[in-house]
């Protein structure tokens, strides 16, 4: 994990405009990588128009690309969301 987690979990709720994403309890490690998870398992969706993980990884991803946040948090979320793709494959 990088240094300043709280810095990259602030960059990763600008991309998905300020979401709510965890509770104040949790660490700033522990919200991003669920809310990364919950993201590529789709479950902010209804179940029956959820889309498949590869489908919502490959929309992840071109959001982090997309999006306007530094260079190095834009690598640091894509190999967060490979690690967590290899955890669920």
């Amino acid at each position: 994990m990088p240094k300043n987690i709280d810095e990259l979990l602030k960059q990763y709720r600008s991309i998905w405009n300020n979401r709510l994403l965890g509770a104040d309890e949790k660490s700033s490690e522990e919200i991003l990588l669920e809310a990364i998870k919950r993201e590529l398992l789709d479950e902010n969706s209804h179940p029956r128009i959820r889309k498949s993980k590869y489908e919502k990884y490959y929309s992840a991803i071109r959001r982090v690309i997309d999006s306007s946040i530094a260079g190095e948090a834009k690598l640091l979320l894509i190999e967060l969301h490979n690690e967590i793709m290899d955890e669920l494959s």
